[in-house]
Formats: C-alpha cells, structure tokens, sequence
C-alpha cells in the first residue's frame, strides 16, 4: 500500500479585505509541503477588490 505524500492543498484568505468593509473576498488554492512548513502559511498575493498586494493567510 502507498504512503500518503507530504504536499497539502491550503486555502489562503486575505486578512485586508474584511477591515476594508467591502463585500467578497479574496482567496488563492495553493500547495504546501507539511514536513517543510508545518505553521500556516503567510504570502503577499494580489487582492483584485481591493487592486493592491495583500497579506493572505492559511485558513482551516
């Protein structure tokens, strides 16, 4: 029987988008390896509502 793999798919939310009190919001699907990163993710990635580079963040 085969190992499970080490890559998960995690959703990253902009953390921006809910102070700015526009309706939406801003989310990317991407992978992660749990042995190399096994705390939540934090990337810079575009928010198209907000038309600026944000700070998004791995949700459960």
């Amino acid at each position: 029987m085969a190992k499970k793999g080490n890559r998960v798919q995690v959703i990253l939310e902009c953390t921006e988008h809910k102070a700015s009190g526009k309706p939406g919001t801003s989310r990317y699907i991407t992978t992660k390896n749990k042995k190399n990163t096994p705390d939540r993710m934090e990337l810079k990635k575009f928010n198209s509502i907000l038309n600026k580079m944000t700070v998004h963040k791995e949700i459960k």
